[in-house]
């Protein structure tokens, strides 16, 4: 049975990774109690009362451990993953990886070096089934040859929930790189490609609080046979009843898909619905029950030193593309009336 411990319980993310890899089959023994959110860690242990608590020293210092799981403050993300894979232990690192274009060259050097593995769970693609149901769509022709892929990714701030480095932009590394990077790598995925250009990008700040902070953004990307669109933004209202309205358009030559991977806007209940249009019909697929095995594969690749889970490669093209987006982006400072 695989052997983990949780690293940095700094957000939420951490939840879900955790219980995901234990119902995958490994077994966590231990969590670093250290944190900037007390919450985080009281939920931690309501969730998970069996895992004990350990210092970050003797978990990664312990050769009974397989790898470990990241959800620290994103800018101390890479340095904990280095320290990891250089005691021998492989990386699930929450989003985003790293927050600058040298953390980015130390961690692929450190993959080198160790021959470790080190992925990020994007989790808008990797552990919804209707991302996944769509893909496999995608891939077995159901719309044609993908055209263009427009992404929305509008999340709630929950402002009372959010620690002070929430809204500290080097801590967190700008809003494109913290949750365009979900985007990105969902271009990559269903346009098939290795590589992208970033065509454009911009950042609003549309007077959220504090003064500065990045509360909207867009971007353009393309590929040499599809072009792709995405906004992000930290607006989606309290009366919806989901963190955000996270919708995907994948438009092909023969067909379209579209995915509501939260809610379906007062209509039917639950969420990763999953609407398709081809030369036959339109339809509704509901899309709950469709099995994800990310984290199951993930733990295969930690045996088998593969990558079923997802290429290395691909890891560090979406981090890298979404520093690119971050750093070259348009500044839109609304005027308040």
């Amino acid at each position: 049975m695989p052997r983990f411990a949780a690293i940095g319980l700094d957000h939420r993310h951490v939840y879900d990774l955790t219980q995901g890899l234990l119902d995958a089959g490994a077994e966590c023994v231990g969590y670093n109690p250290d944190t900037t959110d007390p919450r985080v860690l009281g939920g931690f242990q309501k969730r998970f009362p069996h895992v004990p608590a350990i210092s970050k020293s003797q978990l990664l210092d312990d050769p009974t451990i397989d790898f470990v799981v990241l959800s620290a403050v994103p800018r101390d993300r890479a340095d904990l993953a280095i320290a990891a894979m250089q005691r021998g232990k492989d990386v699930l690192c929450d989003k985003p990886g790293v927050t600058t274009p040298d953390q980015l060259a130390d961690v692929q050097r450190a993959t080198r070096e160790t021959g470790r593995i080190w992925t990020v769970c994007f989790s808008e693609r990797f552990i919804k089934p209707s991302a996944r149901k769509a893909w496999e769509l995608t891939r077995s022709g159901a719309i044609g040859r993908v055209v263009q892929t427009v992404g929305l990714g509008p999340h709630r701030l929950n402002r009372p929930l959010r620690p002070s480095w929430f809204f500290d932009k080097p801590a967190y590394g700008g809003i494109i790189n913290d949750i365009g990077c979900h985007q990105i790598d969902q271009f990559l995925a269903f346009s098939g490609a290795t590589d992208a250009t970033i065509v454009s990008s911009t950042i609003g700040c549309f007077g959220t609080e504090p003064e500065g902070f990045e509360d909207f953004a867009e971007m353009t990307f393309q590929t040499p046979s599809v072009r792709g669109y995405a906004r992000i933004d930290w607006f989606t209202a309290d009366g919806l009843p989901s963190w955000g309205d996270g919708r995907l358009f994948v438009l092909g030559t023969e067909g379209s898909i579209e995915l509501r991977k939260n809610v379906d806007l007062a209509g039917r209940d639950g969420g990763d619905h999953l609407f398709l249009v081809d030369k036959h019909s339109t339809r509704h697929i509901p899309c709950e029950d469709m099995p994800v095995t990310y984290f199951r594969d993930f733990l295969s690749d930690i045996a088998t030193r593969t990558t079923t889970c997802v290429p290395q490669s691909h890891v560090f093209t979406v981090c890298r593309l979404a520093l690119e987006a971050q750093a070259r982006a348009d500044r839109f400072v609304a005027q308040i009336p």
